[in-house]
C-alpha cells in the first residue's frame, strides 16, 4: 500500500499522508515533478522526503517514488468529496434515527467495487462512509481497503459497536482513517441501553472507544442528545473530556428520510439550538451523496432528484449541478417568505419538515416567534 498520495484539488496539488488528517499544499511545477518521479521509478525527490518528515516523522529517503507514492488524477467535474451509506442496517433501534425504517440491502460487493471506482475517478479524494451501521456490513473490510487502494481519505461514522471486535480493530490499525466519528447515546448503560434499544450496547461502545483510544485512532464523538438522555448530557460531556476527544453535540432532530415526523418527539427542547442562517453549501457543485444502491444525489437530504451512478457512470454526475440548483428553489410554505435572506434552514430541509407535517418551530424563524410569544 502506497505512503502517500498526490492529487489535483481545485486548482491546488495536494501531498495526504493516508489516515493522516493533515496534508501539504505544493505547486504545480512540483506535482508534475512527482508525478514523473514516479511514472520514471526515480527516489523520492528530496523536497518531498523533508516536507514529509516534518509533518509526519517518517524518513522516506531514498525509496523510489513508485509504490510509495499515488498520484490521483483530475477527475472532469469539480467533486474532491463524498459520502456514502454502504448500507441502511443497524444494530440499534434508536427511536430519534433519521433513516427510520432501517433495511440491510443494496449493492453487492461487485457493485460496490464499481461504485468506488466511480467515485475515484469523479475526484473523490475524502470519503465519507456511513449507514445505517457501515461496521456490520460483511462487505466493510473488503470496501474499506479498496477505497484505501484507490487513493480516497476515508472518514468512518459508526456507532462503535463492532470496534471491541479484534479484528475490525486490526483493519482500521492497519489502514487508520482520517477520522472516525462515534455516536454517544448517554453515559451509563441504563441511559445508553434504552436510547439504542440494545442490551449491553454501553458495555460494548466502552470497550471499543477505549481500545480505538488506545490504539491512536483519530476520533472524535457525536454527542446526540434527546429527551430520554439530556440529564447526562454533562456528564457525556465531561467522559468526552476525560478522554481528551473532540466532541460535538446534536440536539436538533430532523424527520426520517420518508418524510415522517417519528424522530421530532424524542428532542430535548433546553437543549435545542438555532442553526446559524443559510448561505448556501457545496452540495452537489464539489460534494455528493451515494446512497446503498450507488444512487448520487446532493446530499443525505435532498435525495430525488437522484443519479444511477452504477449504471452511468462518472458521466452522470454532470447533472447533479442542475439538480442542486432545481432543489435550492423557495418553493411551497417558503415562496416569497420576507425572512428568506436570513432562513437557517436550506430548501431541502425545510421540505423535509414540511412533508412531515412538522410544527414551524422546530425548523422556521416564524414558528419560532409564535413559540416564544
Amino acid at each position: 500500500m502506497h505512503d502517500l498520495i498526490t492529487s489535483p484539488f481545485q486548482g491546488d496539488h495536494l501531498v495526504l499522508r493516508p489516515g493522516s488528517p493533515k496534508g501539504l499544499k505544493i505547486p504545480r511545477v512540483k506535482f508534475v515533478q512527482l508525478k514523473a518521479a514516479v511514472s520514471g521509478g526515480e527516489a523520492i525527490p528530496a523536497w518531498l522526503a523533508d516536507a514529509v518528515n516534518r509533518s509526519w516523522g517518517i524518513d522516506l529517503t531514498g525509496r523510489c517514488a513508485a509504490g510509495t507514492v499515488l498520484v490521483r488524477e483530475p477527475g472532469p467535474y469539480e467533486f474532491s468529496r463524498a459520502t456514502w451509506e454502504i448500507n441502511l442496517g443497524c444494530d440499534y433501534d434508536c427511536v430519534m434515527c433519521y433513516l427510520g425504517e432501517k433495511r440491510f440491502e443494496g449493492l453487492d460487493m461487485t457493485g460496490k467495487r464499481r461504485l468506488l471506482e466511480v467515485m475515484a475517478a469523479a475526484g473523490v479524494i475524502w470519503l465519507q462512509m456511513t449507514g445505517g451501521e457501515p461496521l456490520i456490513d460483511p462487505d466493510f473490510p473488503g470496501a474499506y481497503r479498496f477505497a484505501h487502494e484507490l487513493g480516497m481519505q476515508v472518514e468512518v461514522l459508526s456507532n462503535g459497536s463492532r470496534l471491541h471486535k479484534d479484528h475490525v480493530l486490526a483493519l482500521l490499525v492497519e489502514l487508520p482513517p482520517s477520522k472516525m466519528s462515534l455516536s454517544v447515546y448517554g453515559a451509563t448503560a441504563d441511559t445508553y441501553d434504552t436510547v439504542t434499544g440494545n442490551r449491553g450496547a454501553f458495555e460494548r461502545f466502552t470497550a471499543g472507544l477505549e481500545k480505538a483510544a488506545s490504539a491512536g485512532l483519530h476520533l472524535d464523538l457525536s454527542l446526540i442528545i434527546t429527551r430520554q438522555n439530556a440529564h447526562e448530557a454533562e456528564a457525556m460531556r465531561a467522559w468526552a473530556k476525560r478522554l481528551a476527544l473532540p466532541f460535538r453535540e446534536y440536539a436538533n432532530l430532523s424527520p426520517t428520510i420518508h418524510g415522517t415526523a417519528e424522530p421530532l418527539p424524542s428532542q430535548s427542547p433546553e437543549h435545542l439550538t438555532h442553526r446559524a442562517p443559510f448561505t448556501g453549501c457545496p452540495a452537489g457543485v464539489t460534494f455528493f451523496h451515494a446512497d446503498p444502491f450507488g444512487r448520487a444525489s446532493i446530499c443525505k437530504v435532498g435525495r430525488r432528484p437522484n443519479i444511477d451512478l452504477i449504471a452511468e457512470g462518472v458521466e452522470g454526475l454532470a447533472r447533479l449541478g442542475g439538480i442542486a440548483g432545481s432543489l435550492m428553489l423557495r418553493t411551497g410554505g417558503c415562496t416569497g417568505c420576507q425572512l428568506s435572506d436570513s432562513c437557517r434552514v436550506c430548501r431541502p430541509m425545510a421540505k423535509v419538515f414540511q412533508e412531515a407535517k412538522a410544527p414551524l418551530h422546530h425548523y422556521c424563524q416564524h414558528g419560532m416567534r409564535e413559540a416564544t410569544r
